[in-house]
């Protein structure tokens, strides 16, 4: 099934991150057994694969000798209820521009879902650090500008991965691009905005902390082909085939549940 990767990158904006050590990293791809059918599939999609896993690795090390430490120290300091709420906040203000795109992509009862959630987690969520919404049958349908272009028909172009920013596409790279303008957070005052991004991305990387044991093999590889099969699940509102295979991840995985 797709949720444990869905889990894995809802929260991949620093760099989807090679969670393993450079010598993995650092290993060359042909030492893992990779059928020549795919090599040649994702050729097309990852032509830049040398510059790629070299913004990996070097993502990988700002990972693991700065946001992952800061992270950890998060959730430590950070009482459970509270951080949840602060992920909670930080998600439900999101539903403000899933609600616009939802718009441009004429889908209305997603837009109506997006502002039915984001009032019912703002009043009775004490201003979004409880899901309500959720428990009242109401579930996230996350919209981003990539999303949007890829329904207009723009085309996805070749996968990237983008320094301290991580996995992307050249289409999706554009929508992040227009996303970060359209974010509520990305308010006036630069110091206050550069405050509340800098809390999300550590929020985000935190959430990631129990699902690193979940990637296997060579990690680029894990990354790019979780990342590129979440976005098709998102452009097409979950309705794909699920050819993920799960088998490879330890059965332990509660924590997603939390």
């Amino acid at each position: 099934m797709l949720m444990p990767v869905i889990a894995l990158l809802l929260g991949l904006s620093f760099s989807s991150l090679g969670f393993a050590g450079d010598a993995v990293v650092d290993r060359d791809a042909a030492e893992y057994a990779v059928d020549p059918e795919t090599v040649k599939a994702f050729e097309s999609v990852d032509p830049w694969e040398s510059f790629n896993r070299q913004m990996f690795k070097f993502n990988m090390m700002a990972d693991t000798y700065f946001l992952k430490p800061v992270s950890q120290g998060y959730r430590f300091v950070m009482p459970t209820f509270a951080y949840r709420g602060v992920n909670n906040i930080f998600v439900n203000v999101e539903e403000i521009p899933t609600s616009a795109y939802a718009i441009l992509q004429g889908k209305p009862k997603s837009t109506g879902n997006a502002i039915g959630r984001f009032l019912i987690n703002f009043t009775l969520g004490f201003f979004g650090a409880f899901d309500v919404a959720t428990q009242l049958g109401l579930k996230r349908q996350p919209e981003d500008f990539g999303q949007t272009l890829a329904v207009w028909g723009v085309p996805e172009g070749p996968y990237v991965v983008v320094p301290l920013l991580g996995p992307k596409t050249v289409r999706s790279g554009v929508g992040t691009a227009v996303d970060v303008v359209a974010d509520p957070i990305y308010v006036d005052d630069v110091a206050l905005r550069n405050s509340l991004f800098a809390l999300r991305f550590v929020d985000k990387r935190a959430n990631l902390l129990e699902g690193e044991e979940l990637i296997t093999g060579d990690p680029y590889v894990f990354v790019r082909d979780a990342y590129l099969q979440y976005r098709e699940y998102l452009i097409k509102d979950g309705k794909v085939e699920d050819t993920f295979d799960t088998e490879q991840f330890d059965e332990d995985t509660d924590w997603l549940e939390e």
